[in-house]
């Protein structure tokens, strides 16, 4: 009980110093509190409403490595390191492709909603 705890704590502490630091994570904290209503308003059953949200809470994640990957980069030099730079465009190229993921989701949810496909 004591390890889920310090589990629970430590993502509290992860998830406050991403907000704090990255305008990204923000914005999609901002996108998913509008997703959640509108997933209400586009589908009409719990799993497609689930699986919305869900693609949104996915950007987030990977958002999450994503800095990770930054944060450590930035940590082991501040020198421009050509492999370093590399892996962090892998990184954003992640993001990149989630977000392509959650807007194909969405596109797909309001073109069966008004009767398009």
């Amino acid at each position: 009980m004591h390890r889920l705890w310090r589990a629970a704590i430590n993502t509290w502490n992860g998830l406050r110093a991403v907000v704090r630091s990255e305008e990204a994570f923000r914005q999609e904290v901002l996108v998913l509190v509008v997703a959640v209503p509108l997933a209400y308003l586009v589908a009409t059953t719990a799993w497609k409403r689930l699986s919305l949200v869900l693609v949104i809470v996915l950007i987030m994640i990977v958002e999450l490595l994503n800095t990770a990957i930054e944060k450590l980069g930035d940590r082991i030099s501040r020198e421009h390191d050509p492999l370093i730079g590399f892996i962090k465009d892998l990184g954003s190229a992640a993001v990149g492709l989630s977000l392509l993921f959650a807007a194909a989701v969405w596109l797909l949810a309001l073109a069966e909603r008004f009767g398009l496909i």
